[in-house]
């Protein structure tokens, strides 16, 4: 029977990137429709700030997490006034890190599905009366799910493997904050290569599913 120490991180980064892929999710649909047929003064830069965590370092991203959702930070102090607790160090620091990585992957595919509709079909619907809301409902996401389907997997398998920004806003709190990434590290560090390897082969078969099913959408 396996143990509760391989089962506990599993559960707790699949809990985590759940509830990431669906931050994720909302805002890159939010900005990925509201960018895509604007032109204005700075977009170029808003869509590169946007794209930037893809290509910083994650220890990178954690330190600017850290800035901002520490007890000192403009977020993490509006947070603990409102909650009573603060942010670093919950299970809601690694969700915060998970969705921050994962939302260029999923922006940039939304944006491409966005773009790859027919500009006809949604003006024909709003000449018939449509609302931009319902252009975005009954057009545009019908039209492109494939890219909103296929962004939502890389970005989950993005956040899966987030390790750098976690291990600094979250730490390595065992059944609490202890993903499988810094499970893994953890274990090889204390020398249990066993639990080390099977956790190693649970993201791989993961990781190998998620592609899979990217490979099958195109």
């Amino acid at each position: 029977m396996i143990s509760t120490d391989f089962w506990n991180p599993i559960l707790l980064s699949f809990k985590v990137n759940v509830t990431a892929s669906l931050i994720a999710f909302a805002a890159a649909t939010a900005f990925a429709w509201w960018l895509k047929d604007r032109s204005f003064p700075g977009k170029t830069i808003l869509e590169t700030l946007l794209m930037l965590p893809l290509v910083l370092p994650p220890t990178v991203v954690g330190f600017g997490l850290l800035v901002l959702l520490g007890r000192n930070g403009p977020v993490g102090r509006f947070v603990e006034w409102l909650l009573h607790q603060p942010v670093i160090f919950t299970w809601w620091a690694a969700v915060v890190a998970a969705a921050v990585v994962a939302f260029p992957l999923m922006y940039q595919t939304f944006k491409a599905g966005f773009e790859s509709v027919d500009r006809d079909l949604e003006d024909a619907a709003r000449a018939m009366g449509a609302g931009e809301g319902q252009v975005f409902r009954h057009v545009t996401l019908p039209l492109s799910w494939r890219f909103l389907l296929t962004g939502t997997v890389l970005g989950f398998a993005r956040g899966i493997g987030e390790f750098g920004a976690t291990l600094m806003v979250a730490g390595n709190i065992p059944g609490e904050t202890q993903t499988v990434p810094t499970a893994i590290y953890i274990a090889v560090e204390t020398g249990r290569m066993d639990l080390a390897a099977s956790w190693v082969m649970a993201v791989v078969f993961l990781s190998f599913l998620l592609l899979g099913i990217v490979q099958r959408m195109k």
